[in-house]
């Protein structure tokens, strides 16, 4: 059925309810020349409400041509929908990761639904602005498309720049207004306290910060830029060498940003226990316990734990005939006095674990916090395990495309991708970020670097989720024939997408299977053993939503789309926006009821019974797809209890 059919029949269709922008009406109606080109005209308002208009300075900004059909664009619905692609996808009944494939202007208005404000950390490396005339995202314009948008009062002076600047790579202009409606969706989705980066050369690095500061995220909230090498040394027939790049970084809103200093080293840091918020996490040191060839007769102690005597070695008689002046080449003895022990004791930084030939005692080492001594008192104080992240952190060779390249050829061969940055890069830009729980979104996924770098990040023990929008890209059998060979040769499909996929799939195996080996050492205790992280994703297409079309002769069809029901539902539940896409819905009635919570996505209606429709209606809130549905009766029975979805 039509989305309008629904309408007079007196339903409540999802998207309809709020379509009108009420101001923006107010304004057409009663003060039509404030409104131009689709953008407010400041001179016309100025002078409605009475304000002075007579400046002697000129503004400061950054204007381009197709400034207002870029914001044009960011406004336009999109006619995209997502399907679920099981054949790409892994572990997809667990997994809390996306990864869309598509124009990422599309998929970023179709996750805009339910993560608008959801989305804590956004790292992005945009396709930066070169001499190449090749552009890979080619935003629709034409004459027809200025009509849908607003813009029809163009002269045949302004469309013909437009068209220039929309058409070539070598464009400001149409770099800026690529990137103009990308940057202002991201905005919307970034959480009051998120962050973004931003890769970028020196082509756009300027035009780049002035849009930000003036048009996105304003210029108190930008944090800082970055420099990084991209490669060190080398030779160069002119006078400079162009050896580095940067990462501009924005927060959304200064007064709710919670980022941290980065930790000297926080490697093994991830136990808790009852002293975990003044301490941190904590590490297991190395056993109290040691063999010495310095053997100091004071260190050599029985220690009593419980109830339970231990002694260095753990052999009671050995340790006997050693008090009795029998020593060896190299006795056992404890690391810590007595009085030190004792405070540790007192105090939890002391842990026994069982297993192995024999008890042992290990000594704990807190994030924040550690034990001094003054004079014969210990006590116990805080300590900075962090500092400042400098901007010139990234101008190490860790960070350089050498070994980003280096990186990826490990995972899927050499010469397959170019252009790529490092994990490291994305890892240490997430530890600023104070949190181990967050989704980080990356709408030009490349090679899919960030995918990886949480998966790395998340072997401490956190649960960070990503969303990658990666454009289909075809690859070029001739260009590219390293990339070209390497799809046909894993039988995918010849896109930059399936290099993307590919790649954190086998970088998501290769962490589970570096986890499993080191939990299979027979010396490793049962709480020692890490878990494996979420290594798999769920993958969408971008296809073309249903529509409407009438023939010659005036008859109305829909055109083919895909009916697979749980694509139809999550299709949904992308849509309504209550409920994060990422979860798996549960099926209530076979193909054609699934829920979340106490949310009912019901594909296929003409299926189901009365009921169904009213255990549904009874339980929670029911969400009807109206591309499979009809006005039945069963259906027009409940239409106050049910909301239609498009």
């Amino acid at each position: 059925m039509a989305e309008q059919d629904f309408i007079n029949a007196g339903f409540k269709v999802v998207g309809t309810e709020n379509s009108e922008n009420k101001l923006l009406s107010f304004l057409k109606e009663n003060y039509p020349n404030v409104i131009r080109d689709a953008e407010i005209n400041i001179e016309e308002l100025k002078t409605v409400l009475g304000l002075p208009i007579d400046e002697k300075v000129n503004g400061y900004g950054l204007n381009f041509v197709g400034r207002n059909f870029a914001r044009a664009k960011y406004t336009q619905k999109t006619e995209k929908e997502l399907r679920l692609n099981t054949t790409l996808s892994k572990g997809i009944d667990t997994t809390q990761n996306l990864v869309l494939k598509g124009d990422n202007l599309d998929s970023l208005k179709i996750l805009k639904n339910y993560y608008s404000g959801q989305i804590n950390c956004i790292y992005i490396d945009p396709p930066y602005n070169t001499t190449s005339e090749e552009f890979v995202y080619p935003d629709k314009f034409d004459k027809e498309e200025a009509e849908v948008l607003g813009l029809a009062n163009l002269n045949e002076s302004d469309f013909a720049r437009m068209d220039f600047s929309f058409k070539t790579k070598k464009s400001h202009n149409g770099w800026l207004a690529f990137m103009y409606p990308r940057l202002l969706l991201a905005r919307d989705l970034l959480s009051e306290d998120g962050v973004i980066f931003i890769s970028i050369d020196e082509n756009e690095q300027a035009n780049l910060k002035l849009l930000c500061d003036n048009d996105i995220f304003g210029e108190e909230n930008f944090l800082t830029s970055f420099t990084r090498v991209t490669k060190k040394g080398g030779k160069s027939s002119d006078a400079t060498a162009k050896n580095h790049d940067y990462v501009l970084a924005y927060v959304k809103n200064i007064n709710h940003a919670k980022l941290q200093g980065v930790s000297h080293n926080d490697d093994g840091y991830s136990n808790q226990d009852e002293h975990f918020e003044e301490r941190g996490f904590y590490k297991i040191n190395q056993t109290l316990d040691y063999d010495s060839l310095s053997y100091v007769k004071s260190l050599d102690y029985p220690i009593e734990i419980d109830g339970e005597t231990f002694y260095p070695g753990g052999d009671k008689d050995i340790w006997e005939s050693r008090q009795s002046g029998n020593y060896g080449r190299a006795d056992w003895a404890w690391r810590w006095s007595k009085d030190l022990y004792e405070f540790g004791l007192r105090n939890g930084f002391i842990e026994v674990k069982r297993g192995g030939n024999r008890p042992r005692i290990y000594t704990k080492t807190y994030q924040n916090v550690k034990i001094t001594k003054e004079g014969n008192v210990y006590n116990i104080v805080k300590i900075e395990r962090s500092k400042p992240l400098s901007t010139l952190e990234f101008t190490e060779n860790k960070y350089s495309n050498d070994n980003a390249t280096k990186a990826i050829d490990e995972i899927i061969g050499k010469g397959v991708f170019e252009y790529t940055k490092p994990p490291e890069l994305i890892i240490q830009l997430l530890k600023l970020i104070n949190k181990e729980d967050f989704i980080i979104l990356d709408f030009f996924a490349g090679s899919g670097t960030t995918g990886q770098a949480i998966m790395e990040l998340n072997k401490d023990g956190g649960k960070r989720k990503f969303i990658l929008c990666q454009i289909d890209e075809s690859i070029d059998p001739v260009k590219k024939k390293d990339a070209y060979d390497f799809c046909t040769s894993n039988n995918l499909p010849h896109f930059i997408s399936s290099i993307t996929i590919e790649r954190i799939k086998r970088a998501g195996e290769k962490i589970a299977k570096e986890i499993k080996a080191e939990n299979n050492k027979p010396e490793l205790l049962k709480e020692d053993k890490k878990q494996i992280p979420d290594v798999g994703f769920k993958v969408f297409d971008s296809v073309e939503a249903p529509k409407l079309k009438v023939d010659e002769k005036g008859q109305i069809s829909i055109t083919e789309f895909e009916t697979e029901p749980l694509s139809r539902i999550y299709n949904m539940i992308f849509n309504v926006g209550l409920d994060e896409p990422s979860q798996v819905p549960e099926e209530v009635v076979k193909k054609c009821i699934y829920k979340i919570g106490n949310h009912y996505y019901i594909t296929n209606s003409e299926k189901i019974t009365i009921d169904d429709y009213s255990n549904a209606i009874k339980n929670g809130k029911v969400f009807i797809d109206g591309w499979t549905a009809s006005l039945n009766g069963t259906l027009q029975n409940y239409k106050e209890d049910v909301k239609i979805v498009f």
